[in-house]
């Protein structure tokens, strides 16, 4: 078997072992000549995330926390330019882009790159994928001989490329149909916020949850759409979102508060080829009584003491009773009821009391009361 079909093999088993995607990037170097390989995305939104060789992984996560990725010429011209085979960067920008171009002069040449090549394409979800090659200050340009070498694995490439982009969705859409089979109301979340897939128990939730122009996820409540829209900014940047439950209460009498989970889609490829960011499941408030600590803290983000303050707010108690019972002081027992509303996006206590009525766990217990 020779190297290409080896490589070619790899790419493939790649797409099913995401692991497998930085040694990868090693192979493809070495059978192109070249010092580094890297394979990234970028969304609508500008956000790229990426799979490369080692040597050079510091440089790209430099790269991709930086604005100046989104002066960066090159997946545009090379689409334009070179839509069907690989190209190097030479033959895409002019002389004068080349001295005046910021992203070989902040990160490219101060890392010791003098020469680059790359394919770049876009996927049917909107998604540019690129493929880009390096060689060290030192070495020559990139050959045509490398070039056509590269062109020669340009099919594997992009089938594995879409391979992987169609395995990370379609895990997401079963873990809705999971959520599905146990009743619960879910829906998987895009990368720009928009709302992919739901099943029939979220769709039967509308008009409380439903989709708005460009299918963007539209709520009833005010208050829990700002929250919801501040943990899709937090998920969209790659952030660690503070609250990952959003409670919405009801603006129909009789009708039970809701609490939106947002849970991200845990996937190695995610980061290369993923369009799912996460899944939004919805679960309703039942009436039983006091709430239990470790859900408060677990929904929430609520600190332990923050967690004893809602319980006893849940349980009616003014916040003079909390304090009292608590032994803190009332300015204390207010500035935690401060940020319990801010976390949970309440603005008036009744609604607080509302929503944390009968946020009990099934199973758990007395536990933890």
């Amino acid at each position: 078997m020779n190297a290409q079909s080896t490589l070619a093999d790899r790419l493939y088993e790649a797409a099913l072992v995401p692991e497998l995607w930085t040694e990868t990037c090693e192979r493809l170097a070495a059978e192109a000549g070249s010092s580094t390989a890297s394979i990234f995305t970028v969304d609508a939104s500008g956000n790229h995330r990426y799979v490369t060789t080692p040597n050079i992984a510091d440089l790209f996560a430099k790269f991709v926390a930086s604005d100046l990725r989104l002066q960066n010429p090159r997946p545009a011209r090379a689409m334009q330019v070179s839509p069907f085979s690989f190209v190097r960067t030479s033959d895409i920008l002019t002389p004068e882009e080349m001295q005046g171009d910021v992203i070989a002069r902040e990160f490219l040449k101060p890392h010791g790159i003098d020469w680059e090549a790359g394919w770049a394409f876009q996927e049917p979800t909107g998604h540019v994928i690129v493929i880009t090659l390096m060689r060290k200050t030192g070495l020559d340009n990139f050959s045509h001989a490398q070039i056509n070498k590269l062109n020669d694995l340009k099919p594997d490439l992009a089938r594995a490329a879409y391979m992987a982009s169609r395995l990370a969705f379609n895990e997401a859409r079963s873990m809705t149909e999971t959520l599905s089979m146990l009743g619960l109301p879910a829906a998987v979340i895009g990368d720009a916020g928009q709302m992919l897939a739901a099943n029939p128990e979220l769709e039967a939730l509308s008009p409380r949850i439903r989709t708005g122009a460009n299918d963007r996820i539209v709520l009833e409540s005010a208050g829990a759409r700002a929250l919801f829209d501040e943990a899709i900014e937090r998920y969209k940047s790659q952030a660690v979102p503070t609250v990952q439950s959003v409670p919405m209460v009801s603006l129909r009498d009789g009708t039970p508060p809701l609490i939106l989970h947002l849970m991200p889609v845990r996937r190695a490829a995610r980061d290369i080829f993923s369009r799912s960011m996460a899944v939004l499941c919805v679960t309703q408030v039942g009436q039983v009584g006091p709430p239990d600590m470790r859900v408060l803290c677990g929904l929430f983000d609520l600190t332990p003491a923050e967690a004893k303050v809602a319980r006893g707010i849940a349980m009616a108690h003014t916040p003079e009773m909390v304090a009292a019972s608590l032994n803190i002081s009332l300015e204390t027992a207010r500035s935690h009821l401060k940020r319990i509303m801010q976390k949970t996006g309440t603005t008036r206590q009744p609604e607080l009391v509302l929503l944390l009525s009968g946020l009990s766990p099934p199973g758990f217990g007395p536990g933890g009361r």
